[in-house]
């Protein structure tokens, strides 16, 4: 057991982490914590969260407990740590029992300074007991909106974690999550037993992020425009709704020459667990998941995420999306959705088993995402707004503002689709209405007698196409419900009244008659390698792809892709050198210095063209 005193933050920060300073909130955090007190910490996917409470973990007295829900997140995070030097372990139900045994007698014998544990292992009795004997530097309770019944990633045994205050009294307790709108985050800190705790908020804009959302026009076709315009050979995820459709589009990817793999929560666990350590650890993999995918996965270098249906609401969206560029290189997150998205969540809110509150909760943050998508303003600007956050200034990095759309006044198209609406009953879908308002002389049209209606064939001047944006955006106003219940059937609402009445007119967003040029041309990342670094560049890559095989890791746990960029701009020749670059630590330097100078020297010594 080392009788040395802890080292400073800055210490650890400059040392073992390889950073000049801290970033945000980060020092503050901190702070507490090295003063004995409690925090619940808001912080965006990329922001430094792990940092706040690593920090101090290796700068108090004793080892450090993270209560985190996934075992890839823990393996994830381990790793990373011990490349940095740190002495790090976890304990879960994928380790054989003499594994187990042995980090109990390591943490008994005060040789860790960061054990990760999920809630089910940390609960257990003998658990408990184990961290009654030892001396422990803080708790850190991970994804911490888990514990929010309102949440979508909630998990029952994230309830129970107040038993920390209740049996570590003396012990500071760190809370932390991506991810909580004003309601979660009260929940967690009530929960928790966190509401005397400091609260940080930080921004939660992540500016390197460039959001675009367009309506489905061949989903596919705009899918595969996406990939091979803009992200050829990166790294992704694509999101669906459904297991057949994840499993559908990842054997399309594949036929069209990506390397794409599927996962899901009926997968087997080991073909899960193989998809994500390949997502991990190969350079170019797309992963085509449900949400079942995500939560936990520290890829820095995830260039795109693209949804093929609409999220569930905007907490969900905004941490989905959120899993891009958390390397703070540019991303994109692309989301493509229709009507049929709406009508597909509507029924499965309707059919769900919880309560009637719950039932509005959910409807009310399904609008809320359908809102983010039928705006004319920065995206934003809204996304920021619904948590409770002000941007100044339109972003200049989402498709609203690089190429903000075309509005019409649609005040007689809505009263006449309104009309329909009512005369054909309230009961049935879009796309039956809209037959009626475009003269289809289809089967149905004439089974019910609609081709009779006053309003049969008045909409024949606009598309179809042109008709269901009309409904979405009088969805998203609140003039028009959907009702899951009756299989997408539309009804009025009190709102549509003086619509109706001719009191009041609606400007109406104009939908794209082609693929809009954002999608056709290709976006150039920022960060670029010019062509004359090109071949330094993947010869850095190829040396980090080298040891990180050797040892077993994902490539990023040598080295980020920022860092790799920064040693191609600096050139640096010595130790001395290679230490100044953000994420070269003394512990890094010591294991990978010599073989990357030996990369930068060889191109040095190249003769000039």
């Amino acid at each position: 057991m080392s009788t040395q005193p802890p080292p400073s933050p800055r210490h650890v920060l400059e040392h073992t982490f390889g950073f000049a300073d801290f970033r945000g909130p980060q020092e503050a955090v901190i702070s507490t914590l090295m003063a004995g007190g409690d925090a619940l910490v808001l912080m965006p996917t990329g922001g430094g969260k792990s940092l706040c409470y690593q920090i101090p973990a290796l700068a108090r007295p004793g080892c450090g407990v993270v209560i985190s829900p996934l075992i890839a997140l823990m393996q994830d995070q381990v790793e990373s740590l011990r490349a940095a030097g740190v002495r790090a372990a976890f304990l879960n139900s994928a380790l054989p029992l003499d594994e187990a045994q042995d980090i109990e007698t390591q943490l008994l014998h005060g040789e860790l300074d960061l054990l990760y544990l999920a809630p089910e292992r940390l609960l257990q009795p003998r658990t408990l007991g184990l961290l009654q004997r030892i001396q422990l530097s803080l708790f850190a309770i991970d994804e911490a909106h888990c514990v929010s019944q309102w949440g979508h990633d909630f998990r029952a045994d994230y309830l129970h974690l107040n038993c920390l205050h209740e049996q570590f009294p003396n012990v500071p307790r760190i809370a932390l999550t991506a991810t909580a709108d004003q309601r979660t985050r009260g929940e967690i800190a009530r929960r928790l037993d966190l509401e005397s705790a400091r609260h940080f908020v930080s921004s939660f804009d992540r500016p390197n992020i460039q959001y675009r959302i367009a309506q489905k026009n061949n989903p596919r076709r705009q899918l595969l425009r996406f990939l091979r315009d803009e992200q050829q050979g990166n790294a992704g995820i694509v999101y669906c709704l459904s297991r057949s459709k994840v499993e559908n589009t990842a054997d399309w990817l594949c036929q069209q020459g990506f390397a794409a793999l599927p996962y899901h929560a009926g997968l087997p666990a080991e073909t899960r667990a193989e998809h994500q350590r390949r997502f991990l650890r190969e350079d170019g993999i797309i992963v085509v998941a449900t949400i079942a995918f995500g939560m936990g996965i520290d890829k820095p270098d995830v260039r795109f995420v693209t949804h093929l249906d609409l999220p569930r609401s905007v907490e969900a969206y905004y941490q989905e999306t959120g899993r891009a560029g958390r390397d703070g290189e540019p991303a994109t997150a692309l989301l493509l959705y229709g009507l049929e998205d709406v009508v597909k969540l509507g029924q499965m809110v309707a059919g769900s088993e919880g309560s009637e509150e719950h039932k509005r909760g959910e409807r009310s943050r399904l609008n809320a995402m359908l809102g983010l998508c039928e705006i004319t303003s920065c995206r934003r600007q809204a996304l920021l707004r619904y948590f409770a956050e002000e941007l100044p200034q339109p972003c200049g990095n989402c498709d609203t503002c690089l190429e903000p759309p075309e509005t019409w006044d649609g005040t007689q198209a809505a009263a006449k689709l309104l009309s329909c609406v009512y005369r054909t009953g309230q009961r049935f879908g879009a796309a039956h209405v809209i037959d009626v308002l475009r003269g289809s002389n289809n089967e149905k049209i004439h089974r019910f007698d609609h081709h009779q209606l006053s309003t049969w064939g008045i909409g024949a001047d606009l598309a179809t196409a042109e008709w269901r944006g009309v409904v979405r955006q009088l969805v998203v106003r609140g003039y028009l419900e959907v009702d899951g219940a009756a299989f997408g059937a539309l009804k009025l609402t009190e709102a549509c009244r003086p619509l109706l009445r001719g009191e009041e007119s609606i400007q109406l967003r104009k939908q794209p008659e082609s693929v809009s040029r954002q999608e056709r041309q290709p976006r150039p990342a920022a960060a670029d390698i010019s062509a004359e670094d090109q071949p330094l560049w993947e010869a850095l890559r190829a040396c980090r792809k080298r040891l990180a095989d050797e040892r077993g890791v994902p490539p990023y746990v040598v080295f980020h892709d920022a860092t790799l960029r920064e040693m191609v701009s600096a050139r640096p020749r010595s130790e001395t050198e290679l230490l100044g670059i953000t994420g070269v630590g003394d512990s890094k330097l010591a294991r990978f210095g010599a073989p990357f100078l030996e990369v930068l020297q060889d191109f040095d010594a190249q003769p000039a063209d």
